[in-house]
């Protein structure tokens, strides 16, 4: 008997029809039996939030004439989208879970904003294998093209040794021509951090709104880190666990008899 495909739920924040799904689509139809449930229009930066107050649409879409997988446009965010897919859409549980290709970087500090890890950290939490993949190109007209090999290459891993419970993966993909990326990096995540301001401005009925902006900080001098394997050319590859308990301060937190 032929072995079963693994079922490989795909989604992402920009949108179903953004260039980087669509890239990592082509990537994943090679490994097994796709499924798209991804959000009708872009949802970057939205966390893990999700629809509480207001319904919730999600209905098959063809993007591409000639794709002989399923799609599925959602009118929630990435977490949505893949709690949907889980308990509505699908058969079965999937096999593996991935997120992308974003278009910009979620390292460091931006995994927690990221909706395109989000939505990997949701299949997580489901007991679903599942990985973000995001390259440093915020571009429309992004080239997923050199990205493509690394995708597959930390794909095929995944799906053969799998990942500890608790445990996603967060791949960020340098701007890079394919002869320039050195290779894959596993690192830890650098601590690095936004420094926000908010751009004050009055529209013309005198109403006060604001922008905002700022720029990022890495002052993180560590060569393990996510940062500075994309700053030398690497792939890297951060383990991120979804149980935020901070292990190592319970103890002394103990120690100071809260109950007295």
């Amino acid at each position: 008997m032929p072995k079963e495909k693994p079922l490989i739920l795909v989604t992402n924040d920009d949108g179903i029809t953004a260039p980087g799904i669509r890239a990592l689509v082509e990537v994943m139809k090679e490994l097994g039996d796709v499924v798209v449930v991804a959000p009708d229009s872009p949802q970057s930066g939205m966390g893990h939030a999700i629809t509480i107050s207001d319904t919730l649409f999600c209905e098959p879409v063809t993007i591409k004439k000639n794709y002989k997988h399923k799609e599925y446009s959602c009118s929630g965010t990435p977490a949505d989208c893949v709690k949907i897919a889980t308990q509505e859409i699908l058969h079965r549980k999937p096999d593996l879970c991935v997120s992308g290709i974003n278009h910009g970087s979620n390292s460091s500090i931006n995994v927690i904003y990221s909706g395109t890890m989000s939505a990997a950290v949701e299949a997580g939490v489901e007991g679903i294998p599942a990985i973000g993949f995001s390259l440093l190109d915020y571009s429309l007209t992004a080239d997923f093209e050199p990205s493509k090999k690394y995708v597959k290459k930390i794909t095929q891993d995944v799906l053969k040794n799998g990942l500890p419970k608790g445990v996603v993966l967060n791949v960020n993909l340098p701007k890079l021509s394919a002869s320039k990326i050195k290779g894959i990096k596993v690192c830890r995540q650098a601590n690095a951090h936004w420094e926000e301001e908010f751009d004050k401005r009055t529209n013309p009925q005198g109403r006060d709104y604001y922008w905002l902006s700022g720029k990022f900080v890495n002052k993180d001098e560590g060569q393990d880190t996510d940062e500075w394997a994309l700053a030398n050319g690497y792939v890297s590859v951060v383990p991120v666990q979804f149980d935020l308990t901070a292990h190592h301060f319970i103890k002394e937190l103990n120690s100071r008899d809260l109950n007295e």
